[in-house]
Parts: C-alpha cells; sequence; structure tokens
C-alpha cells in the first residue's frame, strides 16, 4: 500500500514573519476589546450640552442685537422721517408678505423694540447685559419697570441668578427691588464689618407664598412645608445656596440639640444656619442662634471654611428692637423676614416714590451750598 506524500506546510521566513507581527502590533484601536465606561459616555454628552448652551447663546445674542437695531431703525424714522403708527404696520405687513416663516415681527413687537431702543441707548454700561437675556425677560422687565435704576437691578439679578420667566415675574409680582432699596437686611457688625458682601445676598424678607401656608401655623408646619418646597426655597434664597440638612444635629457635652436648617454658601464659602421662628423677633432668640454658630465652628465647619453666619427667620418683626439687639451681638447673625404672602406691590412703590422725592429734595437743598464752596475754591 502506497502512502500518500506529505504536504509540506510553506515556511515564513524571518522578514514575513516580522512583517506580520508588525500588523498585529499596529491593529487599530476598533478591534480592541477594552470597553469604554459609563464616564466616557458622560464626557461626550456633556461636550453636547455644552455646544448646545453655546448656540442657544449665540442665537440670543444676534436675536436681541437685531431687535436692537431695527428698534433704532424705526426710532429714527419716526424722529426725522415722520412715520407713525399707519408705517409700522405696513412694515409688518411687508415683512408678513417677504418672509412668511419670520416670527415676532408684528407691529406691536416692532413697537416693543424702539421702545426697547430708546429704553437703553443712554445706559451704555448695559449693553453686555442686554445681551445675555432671552426677549421675552427683556418684555416683562420693560413692561414693569418704571427708573433706570429697578430694570438694571431685575438685569443684573435674573442674569447672576439665572432666573426663568416665571421666576422673574414672580420676583415682579413680589416687589423684590421695592423691598431691597427700601429695608436692606439687618445684620450684626461682626458681620457688617467682616463680610460686606453679605448685605449683596442676604435679604430683609424672604417671599415664601408657595408654601400656601395657613394663617395659623407652627414652626413644625414652617420647617416640612420649606422642606417639601426646597427647589423654590433654594431660588429665593440665590443660587449659591446649598442644602445641608434639617433638624441638624450637634452635641454640647452632654446634651444634644438641633438647627432648624443648614445650608451653605458657596460664594462666602461657609455654611449658613437658618432658625425659623413663626412670632415676633425677641431679642433673646438670639443668645440661641449664637450658641449654635459657635457649635458649628467648633465641631462642623473645616478648617478652609469661614466662620458661620445665623439667619433667625421671623413672622415678623420691629425694626428698632432688631437694632438694638444686634448691636452687641458677638457672632456673624442677622434677623430677616417671612411673608407668605405677596405684598402689596402698590404701596411698595408709593413708599419709594416718597423715598426717591425725599433724596431729590436733600440734594437740591444741598446743591446751593456746594455750588457756592465750588464757587470760593475756583477764585
Amino acid at each position: 500500500m502506497k502512502k500518500r506524500p506529505t504536504k509540506k506546510r510553506p515556511t515564513r521566513d524571518s522578514k514575513s514573519t516580522g512583517a506580520l507581527a508588525g500588523r498585529r502590533k499596529t491593529l487599530p484601536p476598533a478591534v480592541s476589546k477594552a470597553k469604554a465606561s459609563a464616564k466616557d459616555f458622560e464626557a461626550v454628552l456633556r461636550l453636547i450640552d455644552a455646544s448646545r448652551t453655546r448656540a442657544v447663546a449665540a442665537v440670543n445674542t444676534a436675536l436681541i442685537e437685531l431687535y436692537w437695531k431695527i428698534g433704532q431703525f424705526i426710532s429714527r424714522r419716526i424722529a426725522g422721517a415722520g412715520w407713525g403708527q399707519g408705517t409700522v404696520e405696513a412694515l409688518a405687513e411687508h415683512i408678513r408678505r417677504q418672509q412668511p416663516n419670520a416670527r415676532g415681527f408684528s407691529a406691536s413687537n416692532l413697537w416693543r423694540m424702539m421702545q426697547f431702543f430708546e429704553t437703553y441707548r443712554d445706559l451704555s454700561k448695559l449693553a453686555a447685559l442686554l445681551r445675555e437675556l432671552p426677549w421675552s425677560h427683556h418684555l416683562a422687565i420693560l413692561s414693569r419697570c418704571k427708573r433706570d435704576e429697578e430694570r438694571q437691578f431685575y438685569l443684573q439679578r435674573a442674569i447672576i441668578e439665572r432666573w426663568s420667566l416665571r421666576e422673574l415675574q414672580r420676583q415682579l409680582n413680589g416687589a423684590l427691588y421695592e423691598r431691597v432699596a427700601l429695608a436692606g437686611p439687618n445684620l450684626a457688625p461682626a458681620l457688617r464689618d467682616t463680610r460686606p458682601e453679605a448685605a449683596a445676598i442676604f435679604k430683609d424678607s424672604y417671599l415664601v407664598e408657595f408654601l400656601n401656608l395657613p394663617i395659623e401655623h407652627s414652626e413644625a408646619d414652617l420647617e416640612q412645608a420649606l422642606i417639601e418646597q426646597l427647589r423654590k426655597f433654594l431660588i429665593e434664597l440665590g443660587r449659591d445656596f446649598c442644602f445641608v440638612g434639617r433638624q441638624f444635629p450637634l452635641q454640647v457635652g452632654r446634651r444634644d440639640f438641633a438647627i432648624d436648617l443648614l445650608f451653605f454658601n458657596r460664594a462666602l464659602n461657609c455654611l449658613v444656619a437658618f432658625e425659623l421662628k413663626i412670632e415676633e423677633f425677641q431679642p433673646e432668640h438670639l443668645g440661641k442662634l449664637e450658641f449654635y454658630l459657635e457649635a458649628l465652628d467648633r465641631n462642623v465647619k473645616k478648617p478652609h471654611e469661614q466662620p458661620s453666619i445665623g439667619v433667625l427667620l421671623c413672622a415678623t418683626r420691629d425694626h428698632e428692637v432688631v437694632e438694638y439687639a444686634l448691636s452687641r451681638a458677638a457672632s456673624p447673625a442677622l434677623v430677616a423676614e417671612y411673608q407668605t404672602r405677596l405684598p402689596d406691590r402698590k404701596l411698595l412703590q408709593a413708599k419709594l416714590h416718597d423715598f426717591y422725592a425725599f433724596a431729590e429734595s436733600q440734594a437740591g437743598a444741598q446743591s446751593p451750598r456746594k455750588l457756592k464752596r465750588t464757587t470760593k475754591r475756583s477764585v
């Protein structure tokens, strides 16, 4: 029986073997068995979100600049060429026929563009702020604010706090500008002297109408409602506040204590303790709050953090009593009021009008003396 001849397998020389090995080493990453992590995918999502945010901001900037230029054009035509209401309505109709897909160019909106330009054309310092807010925010501010200072206030707050249109309208309804202008926060000297920036972070009164509390309510009811509506309360406090806990435990000696609500403020880099009182402010309330702040600084505060700040949030307070009580307070604290109902905006506006009128009369009474002193110096 004949044996079949065995076929010799082709041998690979060293060159071909080396070339193959080289190809194996340079295989593309696609054939790698390594698995991408969820963090890698999230990084890509963050890039997409960041790009979308920049795109939306760019579109908004271009839109505001367009409305500004249209408002400027109409304003100059009215002043120089005698344009009237009929001409602006004809312009709106012309835009509708020539650009049927364009939105936001009705006659009423064209008049608002002119108002937008004429309101801010002499306020060059606000030019950068105007581009950062959507048109809907500008319409809300233009329709509700009467003074340049008031408009600037809401422009800056809306940008810093990143208010939605609904939140901006809520603050307008709550007369935030009038409340801030008529009364700043009641700060203890230890807070006012060491952390002057706190005056711009804390408020004299906090509007919590969203809690829907009955007129008669307990401290437990107030605390529970604030926790249930924590997101809205954080918006009311300001964007740099972060929630730490409720009934935050403190142990001093052999006794246990608890802070009603504890927050951290990123701008101030410190813990902020809120003590809730459903009755009128009493001077003895400060003693307990100062005790809590001492315990926080000794046992809870981290080495890189600033001394803790305390807020007494009361239903009502006598401003003179508060001033006396805070004048000798050794701890950085303040007394604020919470309001469960929208304030009477017209009443606050009337008070603010009287305030401005008094300030202007005082300035007018002083101007002759200033003029006289200036004249003497020039001579």
